[in-house]
Order: structure tokens, then sequence, then C-alpha cells
């Protein structure tokens, strides 16, 4: 059964390129939002394995959006994304309830099952 993921990200090219991207390489993107708000609303509807969310999204924070994510309990892991380099956000990140980090440069399906363990 394929890995089903959500996309956080303000940027609708983004949030279809990576679709298509992930697609590609056999994991089963669920949906996509645009805001914090969204993501939770989609996380609580569509039970994703694992929710991708960009740490800048507009007015909303990735880190604010992870700790709220990890409080739902749907048991999906939070990855954070960035077109920044991890080092410029590597505390957050670790003090966060993220599994990790993953530089937008180099999102794929291996890069997030060797973040979660699967791969």
């Amino acid at each position: 059964m394929a890995l089903r993921c959500l996309i956080v990200d303000d940027s609708p090219e983004f949030l279809e390129a990576a679709s298509h991207l992930l697609e590609r390489q056999g994991l089963l993107v669920v949906g996509c939002a645009l805001t914090g708000a969204e993501a939770l609303t989609l996380t609580r509807e569509l039970q994703p394995d694992v929710v991708l969310v960009d740490i800048v999204l507009g007015r909303d924070s990735g880190f604010d959006l992870a700790r709220d994510l990890a409080a739902l309990g749907t048991g999906a892991t939070v990855i954070l994304m960035s077109i920044d380099p991890e080092r410029d956000f590597g505390e957050m990140v670790a003090e966060s309830p993220a599994a990790g980090f993953i530089p937008k440069s180099t999102l794929s399906g291996p890069a997030i099952l060797l973040l979660i363990g699967d791969g």
C-alpha cells in the first residue's frame, strides 16, 4: 500500500509540482493545503500517513502547524520543508514534533521514506 501524503504549502505551483513528483515515485498524494487551517481539516478528514509542511506558510508558521498537527493525535508523521537550508532552522526543527526536515530542492519519495524509517 502506498504511503498517503498531504502536502502543505502556500504556493499552488509548488503543490502541483510536488504532487506530480511524489506520485511518479509511488506515493499517494491524498490532498494539498494552502493554509494551516486547511491542513488541519484535511488531516482530520483524510488521515494521511505523512504531512509535508512548508516552514513559511504566508502568515502561518510551519512550526506552529507541526505542533497543532501532532496535537490532533492522528498518528501522521510531520516533515518540515523549505527552500532555505536546514542549517537556518536546525534547532527549531529539532525542538518541533516533526520527524525531520527536507529541503524542497531534494524532496523525493525516497527522502521521505528515509526520514520516516521506511527506506
